[in-house]
């Protein structure tokens, strides 16, 4: 098993997730609700995790390079 496929199976929880993205996991969990945040693995009805790639693209996805820019998603 490859670094980069290993770190695509690592599932972090909301705790971790939140400290990597420096919000709270209040913040993550509403964004699940309203679809806003970054994909999800839903392990049980009282377990979420997230993995590390799906955390980093949702990053990517919000790069911009001016304040005017809306991205591709506007």
């Amino acid at each position: 098993m490859t670094d980069q496929t290993a770190a695509a199976l690592k599932l972090l929880t909301e705790k971790e997730a939140a400290k990597i993205l420096r919000f709270s996991v209040r913040t993550l969990q509403k964004w699940r609700t309203r679809g806003a945040g970054p994909r999800f693995v839903h392990v049980s009805q009282r377990a979420v995790r997230y993995r590390l790639p799906d955390l980093e693209d949702w990053i990517e996805q919000r790069l911009r390079c001016s304040t005017s820019d809306r991205g591709e998603d506007a």
